[in-house]
């Protein structure tokens, strides 16, 4: 997921590190928090594999920054990840969010179509939170009034990520 952010946001435009940082921090930071000790070493990693190129800048104040761009092996590796997300960045929503933020970068339609399609598709699954056996249990079936809560706010996000998904599939022509 960091990963992918750290692309995404090169994907748009050159930023240094600290910008970098709170624009994920923005996407992510209220589920993950971004620490300097993960961005780092997940930015040399990408850098490392040619994805990421860095230039130093003169620092108006201080000492002279580092300046991230996105390589074209970079972009290729942006468009793969999007347009073949794993099975996991479809399934937990803070990972699917991360996909979703820059999925806009895929330039075919069709591709984020075929996405968007398999989020629908997990979705349409019958899943609970609580389970009777192998059986999904509704907030109804719950006496505890915690548990029906979790239900009911998790049905509710679902029902209206359902409704945005079929019409942005419509609008795509998917």
């Amino acid at each position: 997921m960091l990963e992918l952010a750290i692309l995404g946001f090169l994907y748009d435009a050159p930023l240094h590190g600290y910008e970098l940082r709170k624009r994920i921090a923005a996407l992510t930071g209220h589920v993950r928090p971004v620490a300097e000790s993960t961005l780092y070493p997940a930015i040399k990693r990408l850098e490392k594999a040619g994805l990421l190129a860095r230039t130093t800048e003169p620092g108006a104040v201080a000492a002279p920054r580092h300046v991230l761009t996105l390589t074209a092996e970079g972009r290729t590796e942006l468009l793969h990840r999007l347009a073949e997300p794993a099975q996991r960045d479809i399934t937990d929503e803070n990972r699917w969010f991360t996909v979703l933020a820059f999925l806009r970068h895929l330039p075919d339609p069709a591709a984020q179509a075929a996405v968007l399609r398999r989020r629908l598709a997990f979705l349409q699954e019958p899943a609970s939170f609580f389970y009777d056996g192998d059986r999904p249990l509704a907030a109804e079936e719950l006496d505890d009034p915690f548990r029906q809560g979790i239900l009911t706010i998790a049905r509710a996000t679902s029902r209206a990520e359902l409704t945005w998904l079929r019409a942005t599939l419509d609008s795509l022509g998917g």
